[in-house]
């Protein structure tokens, strides 16, 4: 494997203060140089960084950003940037195996990707990717090296078709490269995301045994993968949820530049200002202000009318995975009784995969919601790629419905892990790799279709 190393211009953080630079502002993550003849994954720059919960507290985790060669949904090269991480440390020599993990990075504010709103003295409060740092740590905590890809680009295409899975698989290639994380050509990798990070989690998976099949990847998880994002946003759309509907439309405007005429042509004036607002927001923050923010009363003949343009037909066709059967094994999770992603369209994003020959083993849980199942669910989900990595034979592909992964007394005592893993970050201490052994999770009734019952 070959890379290339290209000085890093500027600094990282602002003058006179400890705040790293926003993407769009940090020279680190733009290059003149043509990539074209370069292959995708090659490393263009890299840096060591300092990470930080919540912005505030420093973290002993090993991490540096990479800026690596990748290519977008028509194709064309492209310049990403990856957080890759070990655990404080860690022996490079030592075999491990790497995660990729998708954050729901769920907006297109630069705030909000993974590369800044992880780093110590980020001002990104309400981004999705603070949280999702305990779970990161957690893969740590195994011992495994983690890859952290922005994988809605440096442009922040929400929503985008195949770009996700790009980024994601050519960010594991440049980890693979970088000699700081002593990982080798063939060394196995696992895939992990939820909701948005779920959907960029899916795509990767279908996308990998054509783009990447040198990579030895040996299962996927994705959680509430969102399934159907065009009827997310109109079940979304005039509901306390309506702020994802909204920046999903910022998203696809940047990722599908033919769609803008179609909204000039449909949404008012002042719709398209709430979108430019949109798209400097955080997540929980733009959730907040845009709750119950109905598209339909901003529509010149109405959503319905819009919805039916061809162009935007197409693409809303083009950005619904499951059209490939992912080579590798997968977990899937999915709430019952999700608020924010229909079961319905998870069940049908299931069964194409099921259609198509793929091993799926996806597990509905009746009790829980979509934000903390993300939580909740992390034992399983976690556990599920350590027995990947262990070779543990596989589970019959299906599916099951289940009260709560939560219920065990392994998910308890699972659970107090994770909290003490949070004492040990909220007090900037180093994480304890572990390891421990894992359960099964339990065998499906059904082997096909969605079982309810």
């Amino acid at each position: 494997m070959t890379s290339m190393a290209l000085s890093t211009p500027g600094s990282s953080v602002a003058m006179g203060t400890s705040e790293p630079l926003l993407p769009d502002r940090d020279p680190f993550y733009r290059t003149e140089e043509p990539l074209g003849g370069i292959e995708p994954g090659t490393i263009l720059r890299s840096r060591a960084v300092r990470l930080g919960l919540f912005g505030l507290v420093p973290q002993r985790i090993s991490a540096w950003q990479l800026l690596y060669r990748s290519t977008d949904l028509n194709g064309r090269p492209e310049a990403a940037v990856t957080t890759v991480l070990m655990p404080w440390g860690a022996d490079p020599a030592a075999p491990r195996p790497l995660v990729s993990f998708q954050c729901a990075i769920d907006a297109v504010a630069p705030m909000c990707f993974p590369s800044y709103a992880l780093r110590h003295g980020a001002r990104a409060l309400g981004s999705i990717p603070q949280l999702e740092l305990l779970l990161i740590a957690g893969a740590l905590a195994r011992g495994w090296a983690v890859s952290v890809p922005d994988h809605e680009g440096l442009g922040g295409h929400f929503g985008a078709a195949r770009e996700p899975g790009y980024r994601a698989l050519d960010a594991a290639r440049a980890a693979l490269r970088f000699p700081a994380l002593g990982l080798r050509a063939e060394t196995p990798i696992g895939l992990w995301g939820y909701s948005g990070g779920g959907l960029a989690t899916a795509w990767a998976a279908e996308l990998a045994a054509e783009y990447a099949p040198e990579l030895d990847i040996i299962g996927a998880v994705a959680g509430s993968p969102v399934g159907d994002p065009a009827n997310a946003f109109v079940r979304l759309n005039g509901s306390p949820f309506a702020g994802f509907a909204m920046v999903f439309t910022a998203g696809l405007a940047r990722a599908y530049p033919q769609l803008e005429p179609i909204l000039r042509d449909h949404l008012s004036e002042e719709f398209r200002a709430l979108l430019k607002r949109a798209e400097h927001t955080a997540t929980f923050p733009l959730l907040a202000r845009f709750a119950g923010r109905d598209a339909d009363r901003h529509t010149r003949a109405g959503l319905v009318a819009m919805l039916a343009e061809p162009e935007l037909h197409t693409v809303l066709d083009e950005i619904r995975p499951g059209a490939q059967a992912p080579a590798m094994p997968m977990l899937i999770l999915q709430a019952v009784n999700d608020e924010v992603i229909a079961v319905a369209d998870i069940d049908a994003h299931v069964s194409r995969y099921l259609d198509r020959g793929a091993h799926i083993h996806y597990l509905r849980d009746r009790l829980s919601m979509h934000l903390p199942l993300q939580f909740l669910g992390a034992p399983a989900m976690i556990d599920w790629l350590a027995d990947r990595f262990d070779e543990v034979p596989l589970d019959s592909p299906g599916v099951q419905t289940i009260w709560s992964v939560a219920l065990s007394a392994r998910a308890r005592t699972q659970h107090l892990g994770f909290a003490a893993l949070l004492v040990r970050m909220l007090t900037g201490r180093a994480i304890r790799v572990r390891h421990q052994r894992r359960p099964q999770i339990p065998q499906p009734r059904r082997l096909r279709g969605i079982e309810t019952g």
